[in-house]
């Protein structure tokens, strides 16, 4: 019987070389599926990895979203694994678990991993459920951290993929939000271990200036207009709270806020009232 197969996606800038081979490695490694290794290069042409490594050359840029847009659309897998390249698998069969689940259920649309720091911690941003807890448990997932998933090539086209035009910041709290909204389930799995560095993404010099560009555009694109308005207001209650100490991050912040605003974010869809309903009902109402 033929094993099932998966087209895995890493990113690469050009920087952390052995970094992404560990990460490749990791996924060369694993035991009872068919790997398809797609390294998509963002700005930059791959060179130095092996052959079994297709390597896609994007002359600029165009941001973790897009770039696995387009690394995904170059294989034909029934699931695609996205895995950021400082990150790797812990366990040889943890794609094989991964790619059973969603065998076994025709609803489910990804299996979302628990990630870990090289010290074996997860930090609470990594935990996708509505209640953090103890990321040892697992359940049903509300948001993707983007490079850690395992996901149904079906339910991805079905959705429209990552939103491109966000570069980075979000884009997997849309993703979510369209799946359930086309009624699919979304699993947290922490069975399914992957290591990566416990790095911040305030460290990215556009961290707050997307990070409120995207708070609104996710907010336009899918929400009920009352939602939406209750949503953005949330949010920059929050942030000003968090950063009313840090006034150039704060003043970066309302710069990609007002940007947010005036920009057409495109693709308006916004979720059915009785998926808001049913979002509520589990505990994480699209508001916050």
């Amino acid at each position: 019987m033929a094993q099932p197969s998966v087209d895995v996606v890493v990113l690469s800038q050009g920087d952390r070389h052995e970094e992404t081979l560990h990460a490749l490695e990791s996924v060369r490694s694993q035991r009872g599926v068919e790997v398809h290794l797609y390294l998509v290069g963002n700005g930059w042409e791959p060179a130095g990895f092996p052959d079994d490594v297709r390597t896609i050359h994007l002359p600029e840029n165009v941001g973790p979203a897009e770039g696995r847009n387009i690394g995904f659309a170059k294989g034909d897998s029934e699931f695609v694994f996205f895995l950021d390249n400082d990150a790797w698998l812990r366990d040889g069969g943890a794609l094989a678990h991964a790619v059973a689940r969603l065998h076994s259920d025709p609803h489910l649309a990804l299996v979302h991993a628990r990630v870990t720091d090289t010290d074996g911690v997860t930090l609470r941003r990594w935990v996708p459920r509505a209640r953090v807890g103890d990321p040892g448990v697992g359940g049903p997932a509300f948001a993707v951290c983007e490079g850690v998933v395992v996901i149904r090539r079906a339910a991805y086209e079905e959705v429209g993929g990552f939103p491109g035009s966000f570069f980075f910041g979000h884009e997997g709290l849309e993703l979510a939000w369209r799946l359930r909204d086309h009624g699919w389930e979304l699993v947290y799995d922490p069975s399914v271990v992957i290591h990566h560095p416990a790095t911040e993404a305030t460290r990215h010099a556009i961290f707050w200036r997307l990070n409120a560009r995207n708070r609104v555009w996710v907010a336009r694109r899918n929400l009920p207009w009352p939602f939406a308005v209750v949503y953005v207001l949330a949010w920059t209650l929050i942030t000003v709270a968090r950063t009313w100490r840090q006034p150039g991050n704060l003043r970066a912040w309302f710069r990609g806020f007002r940007e947010g605003l005036a920009a057409d974010p495109g693709g308006r869809r916004p979720m059915r009232w009785r998926t808001v309903l049913r979002l509520t009902r589990m505990g994480h109402p699209p508001v916050l």
